[in-house]
């Protein structure tokens, strides 16, 4: 019996093995034999195509439009591009220091950083970059001019400038350097014993500066409670957001979980060390554009009900990526696992996988999301992001404003306030008087910042309605006063929305003097969110009710 079952025992392992080695084989065949297809595709379209062709690019698009259906995270990164890469993840680049921006077939100055290598060779916002080593820049994209300023530290680079109120354009020796974004542009007390730190990125050793930043303002400040603000954060590397949410949950806790089609790189992320804070009561701002490691903070911290997330639902990307080395220095970023959060829930929005007939990707519906529940039992949802605890609605912006932003008016007119004006008063005793504020009206007077709203756009169709049903002729009198109110109320809304632009005018003229930290002290002053935040975080009650659910959302 013993030797009957020995015998089937070995026939069926060897069925198995053998399903198993089709199966591995019919799947080798497979990549095989399409590897062949494409590669004499590749040799034939190359040689005999009419015109001339760069095996290179060709290359990249056809990888790039492979990976594109998949997911948009798997990324092929070649040699070229690795040092962008790289920033992502450390924050740190070779070059020069500034922010760059788009204009009328150039690249310009947007904004130098503090003491960079720009900085400190004296460019400015708004001065137009015409040549870099004695090659042009027109025509040229942001990204090649980004590609060109970078490089090595200590190594040169020569740029041509064109400068408003300098008759001659003039040439500028920069000396590169090591330039490291900081993930933590701003962390101040904003009132009533509230602690205020924002979070650009999960960049490496990013949660080690959460924990200086927060160390500085409880040295010299009594701290009731804290904002940790991850709005439009677009996330980074998940040891960062692992170790971000430890300063806050106690050690030994499961803070994240990864799955993928490959069992052995399964695994589960607990906090590693000691809390920093576990009792300040805590608010986490989040919105549409907060991403990855910041919706595994927040979904931790809310799963935990450690504090109270606050603003409007997140991104909803529950993906993880690795990157694979390939041949010649290049990289591939692939997506490799999904990730569930304490309660269980994955907050991934699209599923990739399961495309429309029209290869579009659908959102899962509220009606579909399933149930989980936080540590002390309220009700969370998976599929779509993190829904905050109390939703805020999200600030909308005039047209008159959105133009201005557009044509970079706003911009403009802080440059040539700069220009005019050696020093300012401090960043909380600089505000957009009435005089400043009709100076930028005269401004305003010879520039074009048209513009079309709804309203406009409604009254078009009414009258496209009215000659189609042959009522026009009877109405027109009357929508001919309606576009002349229309255009007498537009006409006002360079007053009717001064707050609102002024608001933005400050933060502009702000940044040119006190640089990012000047522009976030200025821009939180006006921000309701943090406002609301510091209330809530001022009333022990509310701050419990709402933390146990019980508020109305």
């Amino acid at each position: 019996m013993i030797k009957k079952f020995k015998k089937y025992l070995i026939i069926a392992s060897i069925a198995i093995g053998a399903f198993m080695s089709f199966g591995f084989a019919d799947s080798f065949f497979e990549i095989s034999k399409n590897l062949d297809i494409f590669t004499s595709l590749y040799k034939e379209l190359n040689i005999y195509y009419v015109d001339e062709t760069d095996p290179g690019d060709l290359m990249k698009t056809a990888m790039d439009a492979m990976l594109k259906s998949l997911d948009p995270y798997t990324t092929y990164i070649p040699e070229s591009e690795k040092e962008d890469f790289e920033f992502m993840t450390t924050g740190q680049y070779g070059g020069i220091g500034a922010v760059i921006m788009s204009r009328d077939n150039y690249v310009f100055i947007r904004e130098p950083y503090q003491n960079s290598p720009a900085d400190k060779a004296g460019l400015k916002a708004g001065d137009k970059i015409l040549e870099i080593e004695g090659e042009s820049a027109k025509d040229k994209s942001t990204s090649d001019i980004s590609k060109m300023l970078k490089g090595q530290a200590d190594t040169d680079v020569t740029v041509l400038i064109e400068r408003v109120g300098v008759k001659k354009p003039f040439e500028v020796l920069l000396t590169r350097e090591e330039i490291k974004v900081s993930s933590i542009p701003y962390s101040a007390m904003v009132g009533n014993g509230v602690a205020y730190i924002r979070m650009r990125s999960f960049t490496r050793n990013v949660s080690k500066d959460v924990i200086k930043a927060y160390d500085e303002l409880k040295s010299d400040n009594e701290v009731k409670g804290l904002i940790l603000d991850l709005r439009s954060n677009p996330g980074g590397l998940l040891n960062e957001a692992i170790n971000t949410a430890n300063i806050f949950v106690d050690k030994g806790e499961v803070i994240v979980k990864t799955k993928g089609k490959i069992d052995e790189w399964d695994k589960t992320y607990k906090s590693r060390n000691e809390p920093v804070d576990k009792e300040i009561p805590l608010i986490v701002l989040i919105n549409s554009r907060s991403a990855s490691a910041s919706e595994i903070v927040s979904g931790v911290i809310q799963d935990f009900d450690r504090g109270i997330i606050l603003g409007q639902r997140s991104f909803g990307k529950g993906l993880v990526q690795q990157t694979r080395k390939l041949s010649y220095n290049a990289q591939l970023k692939v997506t490799t696992a999904k990730y569930y959060i304490p309660s269980g829930r994955c907050i991934q929005a699209l599923d990739y996988s399961n495309r429309n007939e029209d290869g579009s990707v659908g959102k899962t519906p509220d009606s579909l999301r399933t149930p989980f529940y936080t540590r002390s039992g309220r009700t969370v949802y998976d599929g779509g992001g993190v829904t905050p605890d109390l939703s805020l609605e999200r600030k909308t912006f005039s047209n008159i404003f959105r133009s201005m932003i557009s044509k970079n008016l706003i911009f403009d007119f802080s440059n040539q306030f700069y220009r005019e004006n050696d020093s300012i008063a401090s960043v909380n005793d600089f505000q957009v008087d009435s005089t400043l504020y009709e100076d930028f009206k005269q401004f305003l007077m010879d520039k074009d910042y048209e513009y079309q709203t709804t309203t406009e756009m409604a009254i078009e169709d009414l009258i496209e309605e009215a000659e189609d049903e042959k009522y026009f002729e009877e109405l027109k009198d009357q929508i001919e006063i309606l576009e002349q109110q229309m255009n007498e109320s537009k006409n006002n809304d360079i007053v009717r929305f001064q707050d609102e632009i002024s608001e933005l005018l400050e933060s502009e003229i702000v940044t040119k003097y006190y640089y990012q930290r000047g522009s976030a002290e200025s821009s939180i002053k006006y921000d309701e969110e943090v406002k609301r935040a510091v209330e809530i975080l001022s009333d022990p009650l509310e701050y419990s009710s709402i933390l146990k659910g019980d508020t109305i959302k």
